[in-house]
């Protein structure tokens, strides 16, 4: 059972919008999907009350302020919305239980050094060495200078970087109505969803 653990310490970044939509993804692949939400303001737990019941089917993960239920053994994915400072305790907590790990980034000073502190504690923690982790920017339009600064930020890592993200209002319109990108017709995302192949290329993996 593959877990996905979207997180960044710094707080709106994008987690939500990238766990609700790695969870609809695995969603319309035909897996059984539970999608925690550890994070205070629940955004992905609110979503998940949104979502229309005809759609492929997304499980809340019971995900509390000291403790992480177990999912169920007829679960085959599972993804975790993390909360904002996580650190401490809980961040090796959740590196634990995590398989993959998906960080968002913005192309801001504040979110690039905020992360930045974040992938070095991720690589110096025992429980991040075996870990897959993936590297998305957020809301990025390319013509601009802070995408020139967030490119010339990701390609000193050692991280992959699996894919850009524009910013657009798809993400927020197909949100507010418990969908993602995958839950509706291609012709009306088809620029973001080639955005995404890479990203589900590696979720795949």
């Amino acid at each position: 059972m593959p877990v996905v653990v979207v997180a960044n310490p710094k707080g709106g970044v994008g987690k939500s919008t990238l766990s609700t939509n790695v969870a609809g993804y695995y969603a319309s692949q035909g897996h059984a999907v539970m999608l925690g939400d550890a994070d205070r303001q629940q955004s992905s737990r609110l979503w998940l009350g949104l979502r229309p019941a005809s759609l492929p089917p997304i499980r809340t993960w019971e995900v509390g302020s000291d403790f992480v239920a177990r999912a169920p053994r007829d679960v085959s994915h599972v993804v975790l919305d993390t909360p904002a400072g996580l650190h401490g305790w809980r961040f090796k907590d959740v590196l634990k239980m995590a398989d993959k790990v998906l960080i968002p980034l913005q192309p801001s000073i504040f979110d690039i050094y905020a992360t930045r502190a974040f992938l070095d504690e991720l690589a110096d923690s025992k429980h991040g060495a075996g870990l897959d982790v993936g590297i998305v920017g957020m809301r990025v339009d390319a013509r601009t200078i802070a995408a020139d600064k967030l490119h010339e930020f990701v390609s000193g890592l050692g991280w992959p970087v699996l894919g850009y993200l524009r910013d657009t209002q798809n993400y927020i319109h197909l949100a507010a109505r418990g969908l993602t990108l995958f839950d509706v017709a291609p012709s009306r995302v088809e620029k973001d969803l080639q955005q995404w192949q890479d990203i589900c290329r590696w979720l795949d993996a």
